[in-house]
């Protein structure tokens, strides 16, 4: 049978026209695979650094250069754990190169932070760890077994340079994979308390202690973690394990166990302030409270697991007193060289709008590492505290480690979030005198604003419906003042959101004034008082050590 003439053309014509398309789609997927080779991506959120740009987060950003400057302006959006951000192109790409991660590592090898001056280098560390936190998530979300042991491998190289306190650890000195053994420790689900006590405060830590167990009857596990025989002694070990009585028992770490010492050396000086974000690191609980050994707490503990703001974010922190505003300008100067675009909680800071001097309590820290975020924030956090880096730059600018956790969870774009206030006063009343009429007429003072103030030894922060939560400075009235290290008493008022007066002397009393004085409730009277009376019997056991 033919084909009618008038139908010729057209049998022709789609043989024609289907071979140049399948031409057309073979020249495009070739150009495309060309162009990928030399560095070109369609999706910004592949991680790998084609030479000279390194892809972070979602948009590409240039290397840093030779010269040693911060690349303090790099900030990934927030991604939770449970993101999946593995597609086809990057699988394209692992199999296309057996590490393609090659470049970044050799980068942070080429220009690792070895020695002096640190300054600079803050907000770099923080991009380079959102680098890491990219791939741990990447690994989490691969289901190619192959692409999954490229980038742990990649993980562990970059972890390693990073972060020189996890090379050789003690227990596995050998070991190639220090922070996936890390975080094999880690309990799914755990969560737990973190008190670092030596000698010097051992009597605190039990103060707390006994609070926590026998009064507020919480069962959540206690770990104290202690810097070898020498920080706390086998005696006073046993000794606060002889006064659980209730719950499960203490257990004692010695952290240095746990890290390679010789960045890290809590032997020297600020040592027990340094040890607190490594006892965080290495604890097995996965949501950990990490608490100083003067904290009271106003509520059990398990209400910080519950606090709307970690659930949100995964770290709680809380906010220290607003003091001396305009009086820190190089440390905000420092803050501002190595923070270029400030997340949402930064931007509402009075401390970093305002320039007051303090933004952290690190008394009481909440974290959940099970967020990878978090735990690449934590990981910074550690950095800042590791021998070199504290002496020459994070004790010098700031105090202790106080604001090295927002400040390390800020500069990795970890998720983080403040109690709502800063620090409130909890205390005695009193008569601001600095305001009283020298002829003492009670309508002129008046007139002249006398303002009654509430002063005590302590910082106090408020839960999300304003009542009491916990506070520093401990059960004594004036721990600093050695006549005054048996003198017990209910602090009855509080006040916040209002002036803060600070004390001359490291050891006198700090004020606050100005604001609505609030009577503490029956049932904080009654705690507290249960809390001396536990105390007491505290101490006449420590007396009988000897």
């Amino acid at each position: 049978m033919k084909v009618p003439s008038s139908l010729v053309p057209r049998a022709v014509q789609f043989p024609r026209l289907l071979g140049v398309f399948i031409f057309t789609l073979l020249f495009l997927t070739t150009s495309i695979f060309s162009l990928r080779r030399l560095g070109w991506r369609p999706d910004t959120r592949v991680f790998r650094l084609p030479s000279p740009k390194v892809q972070d987060g979602s948009a590409l950003v240039p290397l840093p250069p030779a010269t040693g400057d911060p690349v303090s302006n790099l900030q990934s959006p927030d991604i939770p754990p449970e993101t999946g951000i593995i597609d086809s192109t990057q699988q394209e790409l692992l199999e296309q190169d057996t590490n393609p991660f090659r470049q970044t590592i050799q980068y942070f090898k080429d220009f690792e932070f070895k020695s002096h001056p640190y300054q600079n280098n803050f907000g770099d560390q923080g991009a380079r760890a959102k680098i890491v936190r990219n791939w741990l998530i990447a690994a989490q979300q691969t289901s190619n077994l192959q692409h999954k042991q490229t980038l742990d491998q990649a993980v562990e190289e970059a972890i390693q340079i990073l972060f020189p306190f996890m090379r050789n650890p003690p227990h596995n000195p050998d070991s190639p994979t220090p922070f996936a053994d890390l975080r094999s420790q880690y309990q799914r689900g755990s969560a737990g308390i973190v008190i670092t006590a030596g000698d010097p405060i051992v009597r605190f830590a039990a103060h707390l202690i006994v609070s926590i167990r026998s009064v507020l009857r919480s069962n959540l596990p206690i770990q104290v973690f202690y810097a070898g025989d020498n920080d706390l002694s086998r005696l006073k070990r046993n000794w606060l394990s002889s006064l659980v009585t209730f719950g499960p028992p203490l257990e004692f770490i010695d952290i240095t166990t746990t890290s390679n010492q010789s960045t890290l050396q809590f032997d020297k000086a600020h040592g027990g302030w340094a040890m607190k974000p490594y006892a965080m690191l290495a604890s097995r609980f996965e949501k950990v409270i990490l608490l100083d050994a003067d904290a009271v707490l106003l509520q059990t503990p398990e209400v910080f697991l519950s606090h709307p703001a970690f659930l949100r974010s995964g770290a709680l922190l809380f906010h220290d007193r607003l003091l001396w505003k305009g009086g820190f300008k190089g440390r905000h100067e420092w803050w501002k060289a190595n923070i270029k675009n400030p997340g949402h909680q930064l931007a509402k800071s009075l401390v970093w709008t305002e320039e007051y001097a303090e933004e952290g309590d690190s008394g009481l820290v909440v974290l959940d590492k099970s967020r990878l975020d978090v735990l690449m924030g934590l990981m910074h956090i550690c950095w800042q505290n590791s021998f070199p880096v504290r002496e020459s730059i994070t004790y010098k600018v700031t105090y202790g480690d106080k604001e090295s956790y927002w400040f390390g969870l800020e500069l990795t774009g970890s998720g983080y979030e403040f109690e709502k206030h800063y620090g409130a006063m909890l205390g005695w009343e009193d008569i601001d005198t600095d305001h009283q009429e020298k002829d003492d007429d009670p309508e002129k003072a008046a007139e002249n604003g006398n303002k009654t103030k509430i002063c005590s030894f302590t910082i106090a922060h408020l839960d999300e419906d304003d009542k009491l939560l916990w506070y520093n400075g401990g059960l004594l009235k004036n721990k600093l003042v050695k006549d005054m290290e048996d003198v017990y008493d209910v602090p009855n008022k509080w006040m916040v959101d209002a002036e803060w007066i600070k004390g001359s002397k490291k050891e006198a009393f700090s004020c606050m004034r100005g604001g609505e004085v609030h009577d503490i409730t029956d049932w904080e009277r009654t705690l507290l008082s249960s809390f001396i009376e536990r105390a007491k019997w505290v101490d006449e056991s420590f007396k009988g050590l000897g």
